[in-house]
């Protein structure tokens, strides 16, 4: 069996690593080993999970594999963000950005090769969708990340908003989330995990009835039916209507929002009347408006509107009462667009 062909243990949720592990005739606390071998050490073979027996440790190795990420590429921008090239397996790239920001360090990664929505505000969307990432492909970019923090520093929170659409990539998705708030896993908060959606009906339904717990972010950037579908065709499918429907019941925990990201393009979404009609969008759903200027990129028909606009529009939405947020953009000095250092490699 050559070691393409050894099932890969990073693809297992824990549950799912426990009854691999009893395929063996082993106790349910060896998987419990496993997991903070893999998430929390990072080891890279069996031979450096010690509690182990050698024997155990060579029929791991004999069926199954611990993969791995690195780096093909790393850009740093003053600001310290760190933008990664992965290579894939099978040849395919994709990225992660590694933000700093003030207490927090936040590790951006991606969900799919390419992106099938087609949003035209975004480089990824000019891809295509090429194929879902695994289980082990998705959190192996933390693992990478955090091998590349030399200092004393540690990443805080992960977003689900790099390259793909998350919720395309349902199940391999929420296993991913599944190890990263596990306790043996990388036993994040789950306050500090968000995923981001463009909003795909069933699979936000099906969220409704999960047991994994994480933050909800929703791209919405517009404020009308007919500006949204032209900015993301998957509105057309699943109209901004019904999608806040099903956000307005979300289940939420006291005192948590829902994420609403909003990319202010000039002249196409940030006029004062999108300002007001916003509000009344999102009145009943307790919620938080991340504002987001443009990262203009040369393959990306829209520009950012002034910093003048942008207070404004702000200013609108909070003598409302709404939580509204400029998110300033990250990594202006390299390529900081999704999907735009796989482009430019």
């Amino acid at each position: 069996m050559n070691c393409l062909e050894r099932v890969d243990l990073k693809n297992f949720s824990p549950p799912e690593l426990e009854g691999f592990i009893a395929t063996f005739g082993k106790e349910r606390y060896r998987s419990t080993q496993i997991l903070r071998w893999l998430y929390q050490k990072g080891v890279c073979s069996f031979d450096e999970m010690t509690n182990l027996s050698k024997r155990f440790r060579e029929q791991l190795g004999q069926v199954s594999r611990i993969s791995n990420l690195n780096p093909i590429r790393i850009e740093e921008a003053k600001d310290r963000t760190n933008k990664f090239l992965f290579e894939l397996e099978d040849g395919n790239r994709i990225e992660s950005v590694l933000i700093p920001d003030k207490s927090r360090l936040t590790l951006c990664v991606s969900t799919q090769v390419g992106c099938g929505l087609g949003c035209r505000f975004c480089l990824t969307g000019k891809m295509g969708l090429k194929r879902n990432l695994s289980v082990s492909e998705i959190v192996n970019q933390i693992l990478a990340a955090k091998e590349h923090l030399h200092d004393k520093s540690s990443i805080t929170n992960i977003v689900l908003m790099g390259m793909g659409e998350p919720l395309a990539n349902y199940t391999n998705t929420l296993k991913a989330i599944e190890l990263m708030a596990h306790p043996d896993g990388f036993c994040f908060s789950s306050r500090r995990i968000t995923l981001s959606t463009a909003g795909l009906l069933p699979e936000l339904k099906k969220l409704l009835n999960e047991k994994i717990r994480f933050r909800l972010a929703l791209s919405l950037n517009a404020s009308d039916e007919e500006t949204r579908s032209h900015l993301m065709p998957i509105n057309r499918r699943h109209p901004m209507k019904e999608v806040l429907k099903v956000l307005r019941n979300f289940p939420l925990k006291r005192r948590a929002r829902i994420t609403f990201e909003y990319v202010l393009l000039e002249g196409v979404n940030d006029s004062t009347g999108d300002a007001k009609r916003l509000i009344q969008l999102l009145k009943g759903i307790p919620s938080k408006i991340n504002l987001i200027p443009l990262n203009e990129a040369p393959e990306i028909p829209f520009k950012k509107p002034t910093e003048e606009r942008v207070r404004e529009f702000q200013e609108i939405l909070m003598r409302a009462g709404l939580t509204a947020i400029v998110r300033a953009s990250k990594g202006t000095d390299i390529s900081a667009a999704c999907g735009q250092l796989q482009g430019k490699v």
